[in-house]
């Protein structure tokens, strides 16, 4: 008997397979922590424009035009994560295709500004295409593993002509912009939901997702968004540097910005994520949801940046309309975190608490230094999930 020693063809693909959702140890690879690189850029440009929109007192737009932005960045990489989930090979077709999706939020993040000052959506739209395409490479590859032909033949097919759908909404007439823009958004979130439903009902399993691996990078893109509001309070330290007048100001701000982030931290991972996915339904649900959770993670930092024009006198807004850039970012995402993962655990006093201090900190933008009030807030909220913490069972802290 011959012993074949030659070395493997370097281009060999690893056969395409469904991850085991219950497979031990699975983590985050370093290339999905590569591609969480990319999208700071785009995080970090849609934030720096968020801040200069509603500090100029153009609020109206500048929402819109973040809530837009942030569809295209938090669809895309939401996307790949539920993909990479359930077929990750790591092969080098898989790779490059997935530096391809990372070439596109880079074209993405380049047409952040002009969809900002000029409503010209087509670079962004461009970029997006970009990843979406790819992920359709991505999906045509899963059909051929078997049992989730169906399922990811209706994945590719139903991206591939939302993707068509996009390029032809760059042409359409102003008066149709607007509605078209909610019917492809639309259409968008409905290609998952048609596509596992269909495979369930043709005798098949829904597409395998890893609980823990899933809602891990979930923490990972929570900690992203949160560092740009480290970010901001840097700035506010190095504004403090360059203004003699309003160095207490802006030093306390950057210190509150610290609290704020971290008490934000705190919360959203005080529950096991884990336990808040499970059947479609659930999994929907938690997906879906985290765009308001993850949204105002990013714009917690454009609030921040607010704080400081104020404080150096360098916007339009009033001192309410000031507060409450801050406030409502910081309520919204303590409320979505508290209805995703903590209302089902928590007991009376902390599913009591939280809500009762979102409501308190979007009231505080009415009272003089509100984030000051805010952050003692927060405090309370979290020395209120400490206290209550249910105790861990003695195995699982003895290892």
């Amino acid at each position: 008997m011959t012993t074949d020693t030659r070395p493997p063809a370097p281009l060999r693909l690893s056969p395409m397979t469904a991850r085991d959702p219950h497979e031990p140890h699975r983590a985050a690879t370093p290339l999905e922590l590569f591609f969480d690189l990319v999208f700071v850029v785009a995080v970090a440009t849609a934030a720096v424009d968020l801040h200069h929109a509603l500090t100029d007192d153009h609020i109206g737009h500048g929402l819109v035009s973040y809530a837009i932005v942030f569809f295209g960045i938090w669809w895309a990489w939401m996307n790949f994560t539920w993909f990479a989930t359930s077929f990750d090979t790591d092969d080098w077709l898989y790779r490059v295709l997935t530096i391809l999706q990372m070439s596109g939020v880079l074209v993405l993040a380049a047409g952040i500004d002009p969809a900002f000052e000029h409503d010209d959506f087509r670079l962004l739209v461009a970029g997006y295409v970009v990843m979406r395409v790819a992920m359709v490479a991505q999906w045509l590859r899963a059909a051929r593993v078997p049992g989730y032909g169906r399922t990811a033949g209706l994945y590719a097919a139903g991206i591939a002509v939302v993707q068509v759908l996009w390029l032809a909404w760059l042409a359409a007439p102003e008066s149709l912009v607007a509605p078209a823009l909610v019917v492809l958004v639309l259409a968008e979130i409905a290609v998952p939901v048609v596509a596992e439903t269909r495979g369930v009902q043709a005798g098949r399993g829904m597409t395998p997702w890893h609980a823990h691996h899933i809602t891990e990078r979930y923490g990972l893109f929570t900690i992203i968004l949160l560092g740009e509001s480290l970010l901001a309070s840097g700035n506010a330290i190095i504004e403090a540097l360059h203004d003699d007048e309003a160095v207490a100001p802006l030093v306390s701000i950057g210190a509150l910005a610290v609290v704020v982030t971290a008490a934000l931290w705190w919360i959203y991972f005080w529950p096991p994520h884990h336990e808040a996915i499970g059947g479609l339904r659930q999994s929907l649900r938690y997906g879906y949801t985290h765009y308001l959770v993850f949204a105002a993670a990013g714009a917690v930092s454009a609030g921040i940046e607010v704080q400081i024009d104020a404080a150096t006198h360098h916007t339009e807004l009033g001192d309410v309309a000031a507060g409450l850039t801050l406030a409502v970012p910081v309520a919204m995402f303590v409320l979505m975190t508290w209805w995703l993962a903590i209302r089902e655990r928590g007991d009376a006093v902390v599913n009591l608490a939280l809500p009762l201090g979102a409501v308190l900190v979007l009231a505080e933008a009415f009272v003089p230094g509100p984030a000051v009030v805010t952050a003692v807030v927060l405090v309370a909220m979290v020395v209120v999930l400490v206290v209550r913490s249910p105790a861990a069972p003695r195995n699982a802290r003895e290892r």
